[in-house]
Formats: structure tokens, C-alpha cells, sequence
């Protein structure tokens, strides 16, 4: 086999503020804290049984970082995708620390809004926008899960990304596209 993937993939919900740093140069990185939860029911109990795990995402795209500031807060709910990383560092004692984040960096990663509560402000339309810091190059613009064109009701309406900020209608989100006029045929064919 021919190479390697690093890339995840998670869909949770912020456990704070998101936290904007400046590196040396001026340039921004944003923090994020990402809440993960599995649901089950015990076999033996029936019991409903839910497990949280926590996720450190680091942003050094400028675009994504501005979104991040601008409509994050605690408790929304984001799709991120990017690479795993893990670094290490000494704490002012000189302990050796290591910690391993989700990164998106300049090049690749996706960061998008999928609940459009809060009244959200410019360029936000219903259920969010979905921000995809990947270079398209011209090609199709970038969806999440659903598809379909025009406002969708749990992702992303607009989309913008690095090359320049174009805005697209795709439908994108979870919540599944709808589209436009809500005249299109349902197509249940199977893709594959």
C-alpha cells in the first residue's frame, strides 16, 4: 500500500468559548474543546449508559479562526475534520508533556456550524454555514452529509473557503439538504 491517511472526523458539541490565541507573527489559532457522547443501553440492566470523551482542535486556518470568533460559543454543535497530531512540550517545571490535538491547518480541514441558534448575524442563513478551509481549485463545492441544494435544517447554507470567500448554496449538514423550491423528485436510488 501506497502511503498513509491521517484524517478524523468528529461531530460534537463545544465545551467552551472558543479560545483565540496570536503565534509570533500575528497570525490567529483558535482552541476549541469538542464533546464527543455515546449512547447505549446496558444488556443486562437496560439501562441508558452514555460515555463523553473530550477532543482538543487546534485552528491555524486564518478564515476558519475568524468563524470560530465570530459564531462559536459553548454548546454549539460543529462538524470538524482534520488530522491527528500529537506534540510535545515542557511545563514550567521541565516535565515533558505530550498532548495530541485535532489539527486543521492552512492547507485542509473543514469546520462547519451544524445548529444556526442564536440569531447568528452576517452571512449565516437557517441551520448554519458550513466553512471548508480545503482548496477546491474550481471543482465542486463541498458539502457535508445530505446533499441537496438551498437551505437545509442542520447544515450549512452558505459555504466559504480560503481562495477567496466565494459564497455557494449547497446543502450540506447533517440535517439532510432540501431542496431549493422544495420541487425536486426524491431520489432513494441508491448511490453505489
Amino acid at each position: 500500500m501506497a502511503g498513509s491517511v491521517n484524517k478524523v472526523i468528529l461531530v460534537g458539541n463545544l465545551g467552551k468559548d472558543p479560545e483565540i490565541r496570536r503565534s509570533q507573527d500575528g497570525r490567529p489559532i483558535a482552541n476549541l474543546s469538542v464533546a464527543t457522547t455515546e449512547t447505549w443501553r446496558d444488556k443486562n440492566s437496560g439501562e441508558k449508559r452514555e460515555k463523553t470523551e473530550w477532543h482538543r482542535v487546534v485552528i491555524f486556518n486564518e478564515n476558519l479562526c475568524k468563524v470560530a470568533e465570530q459564531y462559536l460559543r459553548k454548546g454549539a454543535k460543529v462538524y470538524i475534520e482534520g488530522a491527528l497530531q500529537t506534540r510535545k512540550w515542557q511545563d514550567q517545571s521541565g516535565v515533558e508533556k505530550f498532548s495530541t490535538e485535532v489539527v486543521l491547518q492552512n492547507y485542509g480541514g473543514t469546520l462547519q456550524m451544524l445548529d444556526g441558534r442564536q440569531g447568528a448575524g452576517a452571512g449565516m442563513q437557517e441551520g448554519g454555514a458550513d466553512y471548508d478551509s480545503g482548496a477546491d481549485f474550481g471543482g465542486p463545492p463541498q458539502g457535508g452529509y445530505g446533499g441537496g441544494q438551498g437551505a437545509s435544517s442542520g447544515g450549512g447554507a452558505g459555504s466559504a473557503n480560503r481562495s477567496g470567500g466565494r459564497s455557494s448554496g449547497n446543502g450540506g449538514g447533517f440535517g439532510g439538504g432540501k431542496g431549493g423550491a422544495g420541487n425536486s423528485p426524491i431520489d432513494d436510488e441508491i448511490p453505489f
